[in-house]
């Protein structure tokens, strides 16, 4: 199927590591024009070297979101680096424990900041042009954790739920605009740091064999999928890349779950 992206340009928040370098690396392929944004730029750098090997085009845009002039220059490289954005993926985030008891105000207001303030600052500076072009795409990576919270990470589980909020706050406002907004919600996903917390996890709990067998404990007891597995990041990017495409311009205001059936509902 050609999903019709070829000489789209996104940005993708976050897109150093993990899953947001997945989903910069797939849309790439499909031929859009991506800037890879992150804080620390030589992973930035190493993940634009890699799109170009691959014949794809893709450009650095360093700053930290949580910052107003940070978050413009970045939109300001952003929309230099190939003329304008019609593809916002908003990624970027953190995963820090805040145990209700253990944990200040300012952790969670930080963290709220960084998932919540930074696609707001975005969305307001890169929403215009896309209406002006007649299309764009926003898509905000939210988690189970939205509808489904854990103890010890609460912030996390707000901060996420809010971004499922955004996105179709945002599909109302831009509704007819051309530009369809929609949240991406990951369940367990094996990303190089996932790895190493659940190597971590075996290790403090004396699991025995090797890392089929831990992720198979994985997903039969600590995070049950109806598919016996952890998700891939391949496999987040895949979906984000298909909601990016003129292909899903009837999905709006949506909040897709990628979680291998572990929150299989019929809601």
């Amino acid at each position: 199927m050609d999903l019709q992206l070829t000489g789209k340009r996104a940005l993708v928040t976050g897109s150093n590591s993990g899953i947001g370098k997945a989903i910069a690396l797939a849309l790439a392929a499909e031929g859009v024009e991506v800037v890879v944004h992150g804080r620390r730029r030589p992973e930035s750098e190493a993940v634009v070297a890699a799109i170009h090997a691959a014949g794809g085009r893709a450009a650095v845009a360093c700053g930290d979101l949580v910052s107003d002039d940070q978050a413009r220059e970045v939109v300001n490289y952003a929309l230099a680096a190939f003329g304008g954005i019609d593809i916002l993926v908003a990624n970027a985030g953190a995963f820090p424990p805040t145990p209700v008891l253990e944990s200040e105000t300012a952790d969670w207001l930080n963290l709220y900041d960084q998932h919540v303030g930074s696609v707001i600052r975005l969305v307001r500076l890169l929403a215009p042009g896309m209406i002006d072009c007649g299309w764009g795409r926003i898509i905000t990576l939210g988690s189970i954790a939205a509808t489904r919270p854990f103890a010890n990470f609460g912030a996390y589980a707000a901060t996420k739920a809010a971004c499922v909020s955004l996105a179709v706050t945002f599909a109302k406002e831009f509704g007819g605009t051309g530009i369809t907004s929609n949240c991406i919600s990951p369940g367990d996903v094996l990303t190089p740091a996932a790895e190493n917390h659940w190597h971590s996890v075996a290790q403090k709990n004396a699991w025995k064999g090797d890392w089929p067998a831990i992720e198979s404990k994985i997903a039969a007891e600590i995070s049950p999928t109806l598919v016996g597995r952890l998700g891939r990041p391949h496999e987040v990017a895949d979906l984000v890349t298909f909601v990016s495409s003129p292909r899903a311009a009837y999905i709006n205001g949506s909040n897709l779950r990628i979680d291998g059936g572990f929150l299989a509902s019929t809601a």
